[in-house]
């Protein structure tokens, strides 16, 4: 079974910490950190999962889940949404874009990893 996600993310500390995590878990982790072409890098890498960032260079994370939604193929995209905000209108904004999860940083990677795998199991179905 496919173990695939696209970290959307700039910071580089996070995404060597999430990159690190989920490869020794055995998942195939594609990094990209810029806003404004992620679409396109999705499209590209028809990943399994997403953890995206709320600011990112370019475009907005809710943004760019917003049009990911409107593609039929990626509505049941598994988003994990991080964001350093943990207010509760950012978290409104990104239910309402269409995010399956928010997750506050910082956060601890036994968080990350639940997360993770419970979003997976619930959209492989198992």
């Amino acid at each position: 079974m496919s173990r695939h996600v696209l970290l959307v993310e700039d910071e580089p500390n996070i995404v060597e910490a999430i990159r690190f995590l989920l490869s020794r878990e055995g998942w195939q982790v594609d990094v990209h950190s810029e806003g404004s072409d992620a679409l396109d890098v999705i499209r590209d890498k028809r990943p399994d999962l997403v953890i995206m960032d709320i600011m990112l260079p370019g475009k907005s994370g809710i943004d760019i889940v917003r049009e990911l939604r409107r593609i039929e193929r990626f509505r049941d995209l598994p988003v994990l949404m991080l964001t350093a905000r943990g207010q509760s209108r950012d978290r409104e904004m990104a239910e309402e874009a269409g995010v399956t999860r928010f997750m506050t940083k910082p956060f601890s990677n036994a968080e990350v990893l639940a997360a993770v795998r419970d979003l997976h199991a619930q959209a492989s179905g198992s």
